[in-house]
């Protein structure tokens, strides 16, 4: 081999080798942008919620807040029985509210992913429509509906059903309603996922075996499309918790749940500590679901 021939290969070698350290470091910026996204935008907002929820209220300088590290809106937000009532209710309007998302959207997702191929695309198209409009738009159309002279009570006196049917706007009946009609996409396309996926070949052999279609439905359908209803249940149930347009447009006054609690301390009472204090302990009572079903699949994955 002469000398050329080695000073090709070389050069052969040494263009390979900038080749692969160049796509490496492509690779590294292209997994660098997601993680300074999040370091931006969700790390650095979170430690400055973090700082302030340990200072001190001071309404006369601005901000009116001074970073000490002391901690004490945490031994207040304990101490007043006013924070943990509005967590727990928080907890109760959003698990009743995302129960009532279940029973609405499993029928949906499961009548969606068994129609036709050709209708499937319309039917999910007609589930996600309503996210073409406003959200608070569709709240303040709800409000009409619900009224005492809504569209719902004109309808009940002019059928005839009933005379008197009073208003569900500004109860917890109304929040219910709320919730469940502005989060049911996002439990219909979890389990449309799911369900649509579902191998129909099971269900025949269970029908083969002299299983009814409820027991097959049971013990065939529903164990398979847990992981869509746990998602759809945890994107629903997570952002009801801290959710604050419904309660205050649909519920009055009178509904006590923390995402109102955390806009009356910041905008109402200027304690930007408190408010942050509440934020953060929100985020711990979101955060343990979440963890306890990473935990929950991880248990799985490993069993399988």
């Amino acid at each position: 081999m002469g000398p050329g021939s080695r000073r090709g290969d070389a050069a052969m070698s040494a263009t390979g080798m900038a080749s692969t350290h160049g796509i490496a470091w492509g690779r590294r910026l292209v997994i660098a942008l997601p993680y300074l996204w999040l370091l931006l935008f969700f790390a650095a907002p979170f430690l400055i919620v973090a700082a302030i929820s340990l200072g001190e209220n001071t309404p006369d300088t601005v901000p009116p807040v001074t970073l000490t590290g002391s901690g004490k809106t945490y031994v207040q937000l304990f101490a007043d029985a006013l924070y943990p009532a509005a967590y727990l209710n928080s907890l109760r309007i959003a698990a009743i509210a995302t129960l009532a998302t279940l029973l609405i959207g499993y029928p949906m997702a499961y009548a969606i992913a068994r129609a036709p191929a050709g209708w499937r695309g319309p039917l999910l198209m007609a589930v996600i429509l309503p996210f073409w409009t406003s959200f608070l738009i569709r709240i303040y159309a709800w409000m009409g509906i619900l009224s005492e002279n809504g569209l719902l009570n004109q309808f009940l006196r002019g059928s005839g059903l009933v005379a008197d049917p009073g208003t569900i706007l500004g109860t917890e009946w109304a929040i219910y309603l709320g919730i469940a009609y502005a989060y049911l996409p996002f439990m219909v396309l979890p389990l449309y996922a799911v369900l649509e996926k579902l191998d129909v070949s099971l269900l025949e052999a269970a029908a083969d075996l002299g299983a009814r279609p409820w027991r097959a439905f049971l013990t065939v359908t529903l164990p398979l499309s847990l992981p869509g209803i746990v998602g759809g249940c945890l994107l629903v149930f997570i952002p009801a918790v801290g959710e604050f347009v419904i309660p205050d447009l649909l519920g009055g006054t009178e509904t006590l749940m923390i995402g109102k609690v955390l806009w009356d301390e910041f905008f109402s009472n200027s304690d930007w500590p408190m408010a942050s204090a509440v934020a953060m302990a929100m985020l711990v009572v979101l955060v343990i679901p979440i963890v306890l079903f990473q935990r929950a699949r991880a248990r799985e994955m490993a069993r399988g």
